[in-house]
């Protein structure tokens, strides 16, 4: 008993290592806003709450701001809930289904009762969770009633910006540029043009696609800590298709995917940065 519980405490005692390597650097402050409703920049012409999750605020600050920017900028107020609670994703992965629940029944609340037009996420994997609140909260007529008028409000940053009548950026952004599809905006929430159309929206950008830009980078959730294996051989594969391309910036939708990739870029020694789409659209209007 004692070699078995001296390996397991070695495994994690690992896992906790490698986790810990794949942390960026602690941003200077989170994001925490003094207040809820932010105004939009001119004429408003749409309500929108933003949906601010729980990794996104610590690790990606940054992220979060250039998103207000650029959604007030093209006439959205912007309404930051404090009331907001975790989406669910883990609880779901883990199982704990009932937890889960309530935490959908609360943020469905919240949202409903703030009236707004759309709720807009920039973290992939927490949006294709709210917009599986459906099956999620199906076990009750009150649940299932909640979960049918609050999903269908859940959009993807990118997805909500695409289809607005969006400001054109004027700055130029001299970035050589490639696309990491992330899954759960590709593959869950069945998003690619999107996030394609912005881009191509960025005076100067050019665009380079890897050869397999919907391929898992490898980070999938917490299986870069579960299984550090395949997920290093999915890191390596994905970095030489980045190198190929000959890209200064890689560009993805999802903390999991920024935070393996900056991974990625670290243990390559390339000269790249890692950004979210949002933040190359903020340059565009010199915000940054």
């Amino acid at each position: 008993m004692a070699v078995r519980a001296s390996g397991l405490l070695r495994l994690l005692s690992g896992r906790l290592e490698r986790a810990e390597a794949q942390l960026p650097r602690m941003p200077d402050r989170f994001f925490r806003p003094a207040v809820e409703v932010f105004p939009a920049s001119g004429e408003r012409r749409y309500r929108v709450g933003f949906f601010s999750g729980c990794v996104m605020p610590y690790l990606y600050p940054e992220v979060h701001a250039a998103t207000l920017r650029v959604l007030r900028r093209n006439g959205c107020e912007v309404i930051v809930l404090r009331e907001q609670v975790c989406c669910g994703a883990l609880n779901v992965h883990s199982g704990e289904r009932e937890v889960a629940r309530e935490l959908a029944r609360r943020n469905a609340r919240v949202f409903l009762e703030a009236a707004v037009d759309a709720v807009v996420v920039n973290a992939a994997g927490c949006g294709s969770t709210l917009k599986e609140y459906g099956e999620l909260l199906s076990e009750s007529a009150a649940d299932r009633e909640l979960a049918a008028r609050f999903a269908p409000l859940v959009k993807d940053v990118n997805e909500f910006l695409a289809c607005i009548p969006l400001e054109p950026p004027t700055r130029q952004v001299p970035r050589r540029v490639t696309f990491q599809e992330s899954c759960h905006l590709v593959h869950a929430q069945r998003i690619s043009a999107a996030p394609r159309q912005l881009l191509a929206r960025v005076p100067g950008l050019e665009l380079v696609d890897m050869a397999h830009p919907d391929l898992c980078c490898g980070s999938a959730g917490v299986y870069n800590i579960t299984q550090p294996e395949m997920s290093a051989r999915l890191l390596d594969s994905k970095m030489v298709e980045v190198r190929a391309t000959g890209a200064d910036t890689i560009v993805t939708a999802n903390p999991g995917c920024l935070l393996q990739l900056e991974q990625g870029v670290r243990q390559s020694g390339m000269r790249a940065e890692v950004k979210h789409v949002v933040e190359l659209l903020d340059e565009g209007y010199g915000s940054s």
